[in-house]
C-alpha cells in the first residue's frame, strides 16, 4: 500500500536546537495517532507536512507531492485543525466555515451550502449566527473542525482537537472522527497527548520524543503481548482451579479488581485455562487475550537514557 506520508532522514534545526532528528516515517491510509510529550516535535512535524516549515535536511512526500514543493496545492487537499484558535474577530461561525470553503476553491453559493451542511454534521445550531469570539472552547473547536472538513479533504491533520473539551463534547468529536474514517474512508493524523483518545480511534500509533521517532506500529501489533497471556475473571472463587493453574506451570497474577493475568510459554495457554476450568467446575465470567498497556508503552518509549542530555 502506497503511504500517504513518507519521510526520509528529516531534520529541522532552530538555531542550536534540533526540533526533529533523522525522522524516517511512513503513514498509510487509516487513522494514525501521533503521541509525544510537550516539546517532542509534534507541532514542527505537522508544519513540515503542511509545507509551512522548511526542513534542514532530508526529503519526503505528502499525498504524492514532494515536501517543499506545491505547498498550497497540497494544503488544499488537507484539512487542518490547529491547536490554537485562528479566527477573524467579528465573523460569525457560519462565515468562518464559508470563508474556509471559499479559500479551498468552492464558489460562493456552494461554499455557503456546504458550510451549513458541515455545521449540521458538527451539531452547531443557531449558534452559527453568533460572533465567534463569544463562543465557548467547545464551540470554537467545533468551528475549527468544520472549517477543516468543509472542502472534503483527502487527509485530516488534527492537532490536540479534544484539548479543553468536557467529556461529552470530547466523545462527540471522537465519534465524528470514527464516522469520517469508517464511513467516508478519510485518513486522519491525530496529534494529542491524551492516550485514551488514540486508543479509542486509531489504527496506528507513532510516538515522538526529543524530535526522534521512538515507535511506529499498528495497534494490533502493539497490543500483542511479548509472551502468550490471557486475562480472566471467575463468577465465584474456586480454590481447586487456582491450585491446578499453579501446578500446570502457568504464571498467575491476581489483580485487586478480581482479574487474573495468566502467562504461559506457548500459545496454548487459553486452551489450558479452559480445560482446567471445565475439569474443576470453575465458571469463567470472561476469558480474553491480554493486551499491553498503551500508557506503559508510551512511558517506556519516551524514557531517556542516562546520557540523553550529554
Amino acid at each position: 500500500m502506497t503511504p500517504l506520508i513518507s519521510l526520509r532522514q528529516i531534520a529541522k534545526k532552530y538555531q542550536r536546537h534540533w526540533a526533529l532528528r533523522d525522522v524516517n516515517l511512513d503513514i498509510h491510509p487509516g487513522v494514525t495517532g501521533l503521541l509525544g510529550p510537550n516539546g517532542a516535535g509534534k507541532s514542527t512535524l505537522i508544519k513540515v507536512l503542511l509545507g509551512l516549515v522548511k526542513v534542514t535536511t532530508g526529503s519526503g512526500s505528502v499525498l504524492g507531492e514532494a515536501i517543499g514543493r506545491g505547498g498550497r496545492e497540497v494544503r488544499n487537499r488537507i484539512g487542518y485543525v490547529p491547536e490554537d484558535d485562528c479566527y477573524i474577530p467579528g465573523m460569525t461561525g457560519i462565515e468562518v466555515v464559508e470563508f474556509a470553503a471559499t479559500l479551498s476553491g468552492l464558489p460562493g453559493i456552494e461554499a455557503l451550502r456546504r458550510a451549513h451542511e458541515i455545521l449540521d454534521f458538527c451539531n452547531v445550531r443557531q449558534e452559527r449566527y453568533r460572533a465567534i469570539e463569544s463562543y465557548s472552547t467547545g464551540m470554537r473547536q467545533k468551528i475549527k473542525f468544520a472549517a477543516a472538513i468543509v472542502h472534503d479533504p483527502e487527509l485530516l491533520i488534527l492537532d490536540e482537537p479534544t484539548s479543553g473539551l468536557d467529556p461529552e463534547e470530547r466523545e462527540s468529536l471522537l465519534n465524528r472522527i470514527r464516522f469520517l474514517a469508517r464511513e467516508h474512508g478519510k485518513s486522519i493524523l491525530l496529534s494529542t497527548h491524551i492516550l485514551p483518545d488514540v486508543q479509542s480511534v486509531c489504527d496506528q500509533v507513532v510516538i515522538l520524543a526529543r524530535g526522534e521517532i521512538r515507535l511506529n506500529t499498528s495497534f494490533e501489533e502493539m497490543n500483542r503481548p511479548r509472551v502468550p497471556s490471557v486475562t480472566l475473571t471467575l463468577l465465584a472463587e474456586n480454590p481447586e482451579f487456582a491450585r491446578r493453574l499453579a501446578d500446570s506451570g502457568l504464571n498467575v497474577e491476581r489483580n485487586p479488581g478480581g482479574e487474573w493475568l495468566v502467562t504461559g510459554s506457548d500459545h496454548a495457554v487459553a486452551d489450558t485455562v479452559w480445560h482446567l476450568a471445565q475439569s474443576t467446575g470453575a465458571t469463567l465470567q470472561s476469558l480474553k487475550p491480554a493486551r499491553n498497556s498503551l500508557e506503559e508503552i508510551f512511558l517506556e518509549a519516551v524514557k531517556e537514557s542516562p546520557d540523553a542530555n550529554s
